[in-house]
């Protein structure tokens, strides 16, 4: 247990001390094998209820710890409170780790804490209501504020609360996709997207280096199956890749733009790997005017940079990394990208916007200032998807938890 303890420890502290993301912090530690499974577990519960947890780490010690104590009593706290581990024996293994770290000063404070927190795990909420829905679903402040303002405070509930963990696997397209997974004898279902499933525990196989399926969320499905088909598309923000290699089946050519060069490697990667040879990755900042892209494309998609608020249940080091500043930085990417985009689509083409937030900010609020720009040139097209979502003003919001865990925003617009 103590090892398991540490192997969790290792990781966590890269993410606290590093602001590391916690795939990145898992893949860079060397994890006992035997322990893999359960210290991913534990280090994807421990920052996904981070704000719950330091909650009760402020009402059980006067004086905020120092980060290695802190994780250590979140890891504790975490197994005893979601996981029913046996609260002394995660105790004694905390004690005991804490002084093979060299802190054994603190070992005695280690397990005082821990032990006041056995003898009486109810602590109260605060009486505020929104503060309180915040510790309870570990979303910061400010996302509960917006998802209350965007959606009411039933849905902003069960939005947060929302927490079925689903693979989906996309097969290609010269792939059956039913008669590969009958072979393996997996269980799956269908999804309302053609060769696509939902497994609730795959793990890859040979079939995926040979590039007969892939991993895709079935909010980045649904977006590409919007987008249609067509001669050249651009993909504006296209890392790590998934949608530039779907819409690869459907279009002539595929122009994969993305600012930072090792994330241009990820999508040649990803095209190399799924055999997607009219995919051109190009570094770029879509942000910024490229005359040779001027009016050069039938549609070009927007997937730009956001929050992230729509996918935190796959990347929870969201909820601990993401500020309301945040927001005004983005809202102002957001805009200048979709403003430069516009300016390579052909007449008569198609602009696509999408995000994987679930913020009305980032999203209808963004089109309307555009459409203010531009309403002599663009008109919002209407679009449907037959994965189940909500009408806004000017595109479609997908929400986890009524559209199959997926966070995604998406509208179409057309240039006269």
């Amino acid at each position: 247990m103590v090892n398991l303890i540490y192997d969790a420890y290792r990781v966590l502290f890269h993410v606290y001390s590093e602001k590391a993301f916690i795939k990145q912090a898992i893949n860079g530690e060397v994890i006992e094998p035997l322990n893999k499974n359960a210290v991913i577990k534990i280090c994807y519960g421990v920052v996904e209820n981070d704000i719950y947890l330091e909650y009760l780490i402020s009402k059980l010690c006067s004086k905020r710890p120092k980060l290695p104590i802190r994780i250590l009593l979140k890891i504790s706290i975490f197994c005893i409170k979601f996981l029913n581990k046996h609260p002394y024996a995660i105790t004694d293994n905390a004690v005991e780790l804490c002084k093979k770290l060299g802190k054994s000063g603190m070992s005695g404070f280690l397990n005082a804490i821990l032990r006041k927190y056995i003898s009486n795990p109810d602590i109260k909420l605060p009486s505020n209501e929104l503060e309180a829905l915040s510790i309870k679903y570990s979303y910061p402040l400010f996302a509960v504020k917006e998802l209350v303002s965007d959606y009411g405070i039933e849905q902003a509930k069960q939005v947060m609360a929302y927490d079925n963990v689903v693979t989906y696997l996309r097969f290609a397209k010269d792939v059956n996709g039913e008669k590969y997974l009958s072979s393996l004898k997996v269980d799956y279902q269908n999804t309302p997207f053609t060769n696509c499933f939902a497994l609730s525990n795959f793990t890859r196989e040979k079939g995926f280096f040979e590039g007969k399926y892939t991993f895709q969320s079935i909010g980045s499905i649904a977006i590409c199956n919007i987008v249609g088909k067509g001669e050249k598309l651009l993909d504006a923000c296209a890392a790590p890749g998934g949608k530039s290699v779907y819409l690869a089946e459907r279009f002539s050519s595929i122009t994969a733009c993305e600012l930072h060069p090792h994330r241009v490697k990820l999508i040649e990667e990803y095209a190399s790997r799924m055999h997607a040879n009219n995919v051109n990755a190009v570094q770029a900042d879509s942000s910024v005017f490229n005359p040779s892209f001027e009016l050069a494309f039938d549609a070009v998609l927007c997937d730009v940079p956001c929050s992230g608020f729509g996918v935190v249940k796959d990347n929870p080091d969201i909820k601990i990394n993401r500020e309301y500043e945040n927001l005004t930085q983005l809202n102002e990417i957001q805009l200048k990208i979709l403003n430069n985009a516009a300016r390579y689509v052909k007449s008569g083409g198609s602009l696509y916007y999408s995000t994987c937030s679930v913020f009305k900010r980032e999203n209808d609020n963004i089109i309307e200032q555009f459409i203010k720009q531009h309403n002599d040139r663009f008109t919002v097209q209407q679009i449907d998807s037959p994965l189940t979502h909500k009408k806004t003003q000017f595109g479609l919001q997908f929400l986890p938890n009524i559209s199959s865990g997926a966070g995604f925003y998406v509208c179409k617009l057309q240039k006269l």
